[in-house]
């Protein structure tokens, strides 16, 4: 009932704030953090930091789920984990918002594929085109280096296999699942990042910027997901979370000076089309579950790569 007297515009700069302090903490890591320690480094204390702060917020050692859902947990986790050492390794050739763009093709894929309706085609054209215009097909069709357009394509594989596995534990508690998944996804990304950048981990500069990064990328960006999720249908919040690629560029060109090509910024036009029309023809389901933080429409981003 609360939801219904909560002004349309609350849940709203919730979303965009969460998608904007998400790009602010992906733009400091690459500014900030790669130069030191690397993608895989970088990737290391984001996500550990991560899991530190929700394990410590959430307490899941209280109530475990059974073996089953620990189960489910560790694939997610280890899904995620992979997803944002991937996402990471992708930003070191690719522009933030066209690695944000491919990446979406993920989630996308999932919500076109559990829907057989003739609408959907039309936004699986749009994505399509999107993709066209960024990948690397034929001679001269793009400028983005292919091996970062391979990182960022495992990260979208990564991430519809983590919404998989996030839809199977929906029914329990969102930060129970999400702060347990990030913890196995730390296991993924912390020794890699270790092996990679060693003791240099351990700087105080390398410390501080990856704790800011991880409050700025995860801990507000899930707190202001949940506060729209507790206000909006899935199908709305769908929506408004698919302005991500648009606001990770537009981020990326004030802070880091990433310039685009016109066909660049209207893959990303399209790709974004596609996702928020595959929100608002989603088909509702006939029992809501509660799903977890971060798993779109929704673009975990928080908790996911971005």
């Amino acid at each position: 009932m609360h939801s219904s007297r909560t002004p349309s515009w609350i849940p709203f700069l919730a979303i965009l704030g969460a998608v904007t302090f998400l790009g602010l903490g992906t733009s400091w890591a690459k500014l900030g953090l790669f130069p030191l320690v690397g993608a895989e480094g970088t990737t290391a204390v984001r996500v550990g930091f991560s899991a530190l702060l929700l394990l410590l917020l959430w307490r899941p050692w209280r109530r475990l789920p059974g073996r089953a859902d620990l189960r489910v947990i560790a694939g997610y986790g280890a899904a995620l984990g992979v997803m944002n050492l991937a996402f990471y390794l992708s930003l070191q050739t690719l522009p933030f918002g066209v690695a944000v763009a491919i990446e979406f093709s993920g989630p996308l894929a999932v919500a076109i594929l559990s829907s057989r309706r003739p609408v959907d085609f039309v936004w699986v054209l749009l994505a399509i085109a999107g993709l066209a215009l960024l990948l690397p097909f034929g001679h001269a069709v793009s400028t983005l280096d292919p091996v970062g357009v391979g990182y960022a394509l495992l990260a979208a594989v990564c991430w519809a296999i983590y919404i998989v596995f996030g839809k199977r534990v929906g029914h329990l508690p969102a930060g129970l699942s999400v702060s347990l998944g990030l913890a196995v996804a730390a296991c993924v990304a912390i020794p890699v990042g270790v092996a990679h950048a060693g003791t240099a981990l351990l700087s105080l500069p390398v410390l501080g910027v990856g704790l800011a990064v991880a409050i700025l990328s995860s801990a507000i960006p899930i707190s202001l997901e949940m506060l729209a999720l507790q206000r909006l249908p899935k199908q709305a919040f769908g929506i408004m979370i698919s302005m991500e690629p648009a606001v990770a560029a537009l981020l990326a060109l004030g802070l880091l000076g990433e310039r685009l090509a016109a066909s660049q910024w209207l893959a990303i036009a399209l790709i974004v089309g596609a996702s928020m029309g595959s929100a608002l023809t989603a088909r509702p389901s006939a029992k809501p579950a509660r799903q977890p933080a971060a798993v779109p429409g929704q673009a975990g981003p928080a908790a996911s790569a971005g």
